[in-house]
């Protein structure tokens, strides 16, 4: 199946950074290697996981590895700033926000004695191979220090600051980028380590905000960080259904304050409580004019007299513990980072380690950092489409989806008043993300002229009469709900009945169906599909959305609600890992849900540094079980006081999560002790995550157009 591959891909890069042996590359391949790693610019959550990963991943391959504390300016003046790192240094870190060696600004490295000493300081230390993790800037300045790194070393060697011999056997300088930004500027990359976590911290904050102002009727301008970009402004919006949004991408045309106060007091009348007004810190209008705070909220609180405040939320953006993606994506770019390093040659170019798709990739520096330097040019010269067109496809498709559901409203579509009627129905287990998925759909549906039904309780509600039209305020405020509110349940439609949903599919009028859920969506529409010859009522358009926690159906490579599960999973791992703090030495076997599909497990393994991930997928004997026993008491008799075990829930019929636990505690006496913990349905619950949220309101913007041209719907309309 089609999303096995991010299986495979992601506990690849588990067996490499955990240390098991015997996989994929042999251990101490490269010994007598040397690589250093700093972080530069500003600090970005997931910066650590990354630190981790190439330090661990080093050692594994047998190379010393160093950390170069306070960036740049550790690497000018070397001494105690250059320090070797063990395995134990980076033990703890990857729940820690910011980055453990520092990151500071260095005026000296921007001149060529500085550059100097620095590379002075590496050959001393002997090495020549280094992972960069910083935005353009960072990038850049390492590009140019690759370029001079020969004419440096001869300096060196004229000087006698380095001898010849030193001088021919560190000749090559290789160098990998990981770009750690929280504002998502890097063209080359879908994702940069830190823009995640950062959107977590602007929707919980919205999510506050939410609350307050709805009681109060309130109107709220929320400035967000990105000086040069405005994806944590477009995400957030898109995310949390705000009124407006103002990035330096796509200013507003002139005129803006009459449309944005048309647009609110058309929302109030509309019956909404609040307004969520966006705005990134370099946003500016079509003059290049900046937009403030402030200008907007006197602009809306003296024309429309709403109460209106300003929260700017600055370095808030920063702080607190990584999420789940940014712990796995900075895991996967610094082993991946290790690996290229190691595979260079003499004529390697540098290169970023990027993420395509849901691949890491190696990218030639320069090229992303020319191509990030033309979105700036680009928006300097007030070509905004190409800016857009630069920023990439998910960037654009962003854009145009939040356009979609923010700009349009039925009513400027009044003279399209059409009979397709389109039902909405959620079937399976709940799934973070659905709401907003049906809030997208919902409000497609309306601005192209299709009449929108929910089917409440699944089929059964449907054999019930459960049948509610949706207009557009009906959905006001969803996509920050977990759960369904339509109501979730897991009999598929042969198992209601399938003549008995034909019957209510004709008796409503349906012209159209969306299952949103998984294996049991899946199913139904296969049911419903292979008996178009029986029941005419099925020839109509049959649309599902993926929508479950296991990531387990094919055809994607993620399904809404895994996100937000994932989150859940390694936020509670670290609280128990918290919980062994100043306690004996303990183990905890964790069991995640997934059914027969290993994602969470791995996933949940890789974000939260456990020993082992137990998968259906991977089987394992009671000899492999021993070996972990073996291993963990090695580690337990060092310093380390704890161990983490996941355990997907059908990994193995018989050595079950009590199974394993109990044979920790047996083996471990003396040793250890051991804990376990069913997480159970605290995995389908919490508020969506903002990828879940932005993730389905796109899922479901774009089915309503596909649809259309799919079925010949626009013919019709």
């Amino acid at each position: 199946m089609h999303h096995r591959r991010s299986i495979d891909s992601q506990q690849h890069d588990y067996l490499m950074e955990s240390g098991k042996e015997g996989h994929f590359i042999a251990k101490n391949k490269f010994d007598g290697h040397s690589l250093a790693v700093f972080t530069s610019g500003g600090d970005a959550q997931g910066m650590n996981p990354a630190v981790r990963a190439i330090v661990r991943m080093g050692i594994y391959l047998g190379c010393k590895v160093y950390f170069i504390h306070e960036g740049y300016q550790g690497l000018v003046d070397g001494g105690n700033s250059i320090r070797q790192a063990t395995w134990a240094s980076v033990s703890g870190i990857l729940d820690d926000g910011g980055t453990i060696i520092g990151s500071a600004r260095c005026k000296e490295f921007r001149e060529r004695p500085g550059r100097l000493r620095a590379a002075k300081n590496l050959i001393d230390h002997g090495i020549n191979n280094i992972v960069c993790i910083g935005g353009d800037g960072s990038l850049t300045g390492a590009n140019l220090f690759r370029k001079e790194w020969e004419n440096l070393l001869a300096e060196l060697v004229d000087t006698k600051q380095v001898t010849s011999e030193n001088a021919e056997k560190y000749k090559n300088l290789n160098i990998v980028g990981l770009v750690g930004s929280i504002d998502n500027d890097f063209c080359g990359t879908d994702m940069t380590i830190g823009a995640d976590s950062a959107l977590h911290r602007v929707m919980e904050a919205i999510d506050c905000i939410t609350t307050t102002a709805s009681s109060h009727q309130r109107c709220f301008v929320l400035e967000v960080m990105g000086r040069h970009c405005g994806y944590l402004a477009l995400v957030t919006a898109l995310s949390a259904d705000a009124d407006w949004v103002f990035i330096p991408e796509s200013p507003p045309e002139p005129g803006w304050e009459d449309q944005l106060c048309k647009k609110l007091k058309n929302t109030r009348e509309m019956g909404q409580r609040l307004n969520i007004v966006v705005i990134a810190e370099g946003a500016t209008d079509s003059e290049g004019r900046p937009i403030k705070c402030d200008d907007v909220r006197a602009l809306i609180a003296t024309r429309l007299k709403y109460d209106t405040r300003v929260t700017i939320l600055g370095h808030v953006q920063r702080g607190g513990c990584p999420s789940a993606f940014d712990r796995v994506l900075g895991t996967r770019m610094g082993t991946e980072a290790v690996l290229a390093l190691m595979e260079a040659t003499p004529t390697s170019q540098p290169v970023v380690i990027a993420l395509s798709g849901n691949q890491t990739v190696r990218v030639p520096l320069m090229h992303c950092v020319e191509k990030t330097t033309a979105v700036a040019q680009a928006m300097a010269d007030k070509r905004f489409k190409e800016a857009q067109d630069l920023r990439g496809r998910s960037f654009k498709s962003n854009l145009e989806t939040y356009i979609r559901l923010s700009k349009l409203r039925p009513k400027l579509l009044s003279n399209k008043q059409y009979s397709n009627n389109v039902a909405i129905i959620n079937v399976g287990s709940p799934a973070g993300g659905v709401n907003a998925a049906i809030r997208s759909i919902v409000r497609s549906g309306l601005c192209e002229g299709l009449n929108m039904f929910a089917i409440f309780d699944g089929f059964e509600g449907l054999i019930n009469n459960q049948v509610k039209n949706l207009q557009w305020t009906s959905v006001n405020g969803w996509s920050s709900i977990g759960g369904s509110i339509l109501g979730s349940q897991k009999a598929t439609a042969a198992k209601v009945g399938l003549t008995k949903v034909a019957e209510k599919l004709r008796e409503h009028n349906i012209h159209a169906i969306i299952i949103i859920g998984g294996y049991e969506a899946y199913l139904s529409v296969l049911q419903m599909y292979d008996t178009r010859s029986k029941h005419i009522e099925f020839q109509i358009p049959l649309v599902c959305i993926p929508a479950t926690i296991s990531n387990n159906v094919p055809g994607t490579e993620f399904s809404i609600g895994a996100d937000t599960a994932l989150n859940e999973i390694v936020k509670i791992c670290d609280k128990i890992k918290q919980s062994a703090q100043g306690s004996k030495r303990r183990i905890f076997v964790i069991e995640t849900m997934g059914g027969y599909c290993g994602y969470l497990a791995t996933m949940a393994a890789l974000a939260s540094g456990a020993d082992q991930a137990y998968i259906y997928e991977e089987p394992f004997t009671i000899k492999d079980l021993i070996d972990d026993v073996d291993h963990l008491r090695k580690k337990m008799e060092g310093n380390l006081k704890r161990g983490l075990l996941l355990r997907n829930e059908m990994a193995n019929e018989h050595y079950t999560t009590d199974f394993i636990t109990n044979l920790l505690q047996e083996e471990g006496k003396g040793v250890f002790s051991a804990r376990s913990n069913v997480l159970g349905h605290m995995q389908q619950g919490g508020l969506p995550s903002p990828f879940d949220r932005a993730f389905a309101t796109k899922l479901g913007s774009t089915l309503i157009l596909c649809s259309m041209i799919d079925n010949g719907w626009q013919q019709q309309l």
